[in-house]
């Protein structure tokens, strides 16, 4: 353990100066990482408990219960089956409801996909920061070098190289782990959202086999047979 520890520590020693701003993008990615992730999980419980304790309304067809349930709980799924609910007091056609759902997971989603995106940039900062502090070790070297005596040559060489190679190194160690984060919150949003559709269009179906709202096929048909009766009356 004491061996692990004095290598970290001359690495960092040798790393030169931009071991220090690489490090701190990489403490801001595992802090984004670490509030994203926790979010993200909290999220998913709240919109599974939400949505398993409206299901039993929704198969009673209940509207009252129903509009009650989503504005006393805050869940996504609930909102945006609340803009759903809200529609139907005005129109009954399915096309006109899912549209408004569809506003509410616009506005939902935002909030699932904040700063995740930030993880991917942090990536790009880092290995550009290990770039540039091997470019800058590799110009201190061909500098001591040429201005150096014969005898120290070697050593002010191999210094400025394994700044320069450390500095790349930890650039790549901090970029690689950020951007496998970056791919995990995106799968765990997507997989989020997918379940907040999932539910919208369970939703929608449950609604229009009990006739509570029309699909557009079924609108068309009485509106022709409506027409058709209206012309033999005349």
């Amino acid at each position: 353990m004491t061996d692990f520890y004095s290598t970290i520590v001359n690495f960092f020693q040798e790393g030169g100066l931009f071991i220090y701003p690489i490090s701190i993008v990489l403490v801001l990615g595992l802090v984004i990482t670490i509030e994203r992730w926790m979010f993200l999980s909290r999220e998913r419980v709240r919109n599974i408990k939400a949505f398993d304790g409206f299901l039993p309304l929704l198969r009673t067809t209940d509207m009252e219960k129903m509009q009650l349930y989503t504005r006393e709980n805050t869940a996504p799924v609930t909102r945006v089956i609340g803009c759903g609910l809200d529609m139907m007091k005005v129109t009954k056609h399915r096309a006109d409801i899912e549209h408004s759902m569809s506003e509410g997971m616009l506005e939902t989603m935002p909030r699932f996909q904040s700063r995740t995106s930030y993880l991917s940039v942090l990536a790009n900062i880092a290995t550009l920061l290990g770039l540039l502090g091997t470019i800058v070790g590799l110009i201190g070297a061909f500098t001591a070098v040429a201005s150096a005596d014969p005898a120290e040559k070697s050593s002010l060489l191999s210094q400025s190289i394994s700044v320069a190679m450390n500095t790349t190194a930890f650039g790549l160690i901090a970029a690689i782990p950020l951007l496998v984060f970056h791919a995990l919150l995106q799968n765990k949003t997507a997989s989020i959202v997918s379940s907040i559709e999932m539910a919208a269009v369970k939703f929608l179906n449950i609604m229009t086999y009990n006739r509570q709202i029309f699909a557009g096929a079924a609108v068309q048909v009485d509106t022709s047979q409506a027409e058709k009766t209206q012309s033999e009356a005349s």
